[in-house]
């Protein structure tokens, strides 16, 4: 019987093939199942790690898998196979790709791991020693989380940092971060027909750059910026407010995202941590 906060039987099959086998060394591995379940139910109750129940092995056990495969990007592999599996399918809406962040709260936990030697806020990862994304904001500590979803509002990409960094200037590393890849020969799918976004990405540099990759935009220009078109005799940008009514698809995915209490607060230390935890939550939404 599948518990709640466990893998379905579907969602199992789907990437159980994909999955790290025994690096050969020690007794047998507990049940791959079993563990990611044990880490499912973690995010999705933002516990400790020490709470998690016994049915699920040694929390111990379930955090080490959880670490091993946040270092050597399984999570990110899991998420790319059924995103490619869905985008041969069809299932994968290119004709608007709609791009916003959220604020999420860090808790008192997140605040003492070890500093990196980046710019307060920003995001690198550098092995176990990973910096993390705080910055400070109204709210206090606070981590951003900057995301790209299709049309259907499924997570594509999505880019981690400090509370306090403006969205418009990450917007092409999200973009940048777009990338599905094919089942066969070709290169990983990175472009949509259009991109719809709201006034806070309106800037001549966003759209410089879709306008240079062939793409279409849908972001309504800030008060100030339609003064100054005024002023110069310049015309408004294109705007399509039926097509913009789209771009409620990433709220309801932040909704979704956020049912996972582990990423609506932010309780891991380490920024590669709280990525591999985003991106289980990405994964589980494919599956659903």
């Amino acid at each position: 019987m599948v518990r709640r906060h466990e893998l379905t039987d579907a969602a199992w099959e789907r990437i159980a093939p994909l999955l790290p086998a025994h690096p050969g060394r020690g007794g047998r591995w507990r049940d791959h199942r079993q563990v990611l379940n044990g880490i499912v139910w973690k995010i999705r109750t933002g516990a400790d790690w020490r709470d998690i129940p016994e049915r699920y092995g040694p929390w111990q056990t379930i955090y080490q898998r959880f670490r091993r495969w946040s270092a050597d990007g399984t999570w990110q592999r899991l998420l790319e196979h059924v995103q490619a599996h869905e985008d041969a399918a069809g299932a994968v809406d290119w004709s608007a790709v709609c791009v916003d962040s959220t604020i999420v709260r860090a808790h008192q936990h997140a605040a003492g791991a070890r500093k990196g030697g980046t710019r307060q806020g920003r995001t690198i990862t550098l092995g176990i020693k990973a910096d993390r994304p705080l910055g400070r904001s109204r709210g206090g500590l606070t981590t951003k989380l900057h995301l790209a979803t299709d049309g259907r509002g499924l997570p594509l990409a999505f880019v981690l940092t400090g509370g306090n960094i403006n969205d418009c200037t990450e917007f092409t590393r999200v973009m940048a971060a777009v990338r599905v890849p094919r089942l066969g020969l070709g290169r990983p799918r990175t472009r949509p027909q259009h991109v719809i976004a709201d006034k806070g990405y309106s800037s001549r540099a966003i759209r410089t750059y879709l306008r240079r990759r062939g793409i279409s935009a849908t972001i309504p220009e800030r008060v100030d910026q339609l003064a100054g078109r005024a002023h110069r005799g310049h015309r408004r940008c294109a705007f399509d407010p039926a097509r913009y009514k789209r771009r409620n698809v990433v709220e309801r995915c932040f909704n979704r995202l956020k049912q996972f209490r582990g990423i609506a607060t932010r309780y891991d230390k380490l920024a590669v941590h709280y990525q591999a935890a985003v991106t289980i939550a990405c994964l589980l939404l494919w599956l659903a």
